[in-house]
């Protein structure tokens, strides 16, 4: 079965997931870093587009459209997936080279529905250390108004 997120053998001159990062919006500087996996298929599927990408501060955009319950309303699995998404990303950047994060923690609390538009996740960081990162990811809609708040720690691991 073909897909548009699983690469075809010898695609994009020996870097399988080029057009995926560019479609999801990732930095040039940061392929190199995402040449291996991309950026995963539950994101690509769910339509997350990356805006700001660091340790720091990570912002991305994901519709409402497909991704909402049987309500009508953007499902509370979705508000998670973007926040895992983006708190993992922006622990793996401060993890550095060598080093990888991996999800020990998530939380969310779910303020006001959205049933249409683009939300927005901000991640900011919460803690840095050398063995685990947390990070606060704030959901608002098009108007600014706050849907969701997540926190997300992510431990670091030397890779092997």
């Amino acid at each position: 079965m073909d897909d548009k997120f699983t690469p075809a053998p010898g695609a994009d001159d020996g870097h399988p997931f080029l057009a995926e990062l560019t479609e999801a919006g990732v930095p040039a500087e940061m392929h190199e870093w995402l040449r291996g996996h991309g950026i995963g298929r539950l994101a690509a599927k769910m339509g997350i587009v990356f805006r700001e990408m660091g340790a720091e501060r990570m912002v991305a955009t994901m519709p409402v459209d497909g991704n909402q319950q049987v309500a009508g309303i953007l499902h509370g699995g979705a508000h998670l997936v973007l926040a895992e998404t983006l708190g993992s990303f922006a622990a793996g950047i401060h993890a550095g080279p060598g080093r990888h994060a991996v999800g020990i923690e998530i939380g969310a609390t779910h303020h006001r529905s959205a049933s249409s538009g683009l939300v927005t996740g901000t991640a900011t960081a919460i803690h840095l250390g050398r063995t685990l990162a947390t990070h606060e990811v704030v959901m608002t809609d098009e108007e600014g108004r706050r849907l969701s708040t997540a926190r997300i720690t992510n431990l670091i691991r030397d890779s092997r």
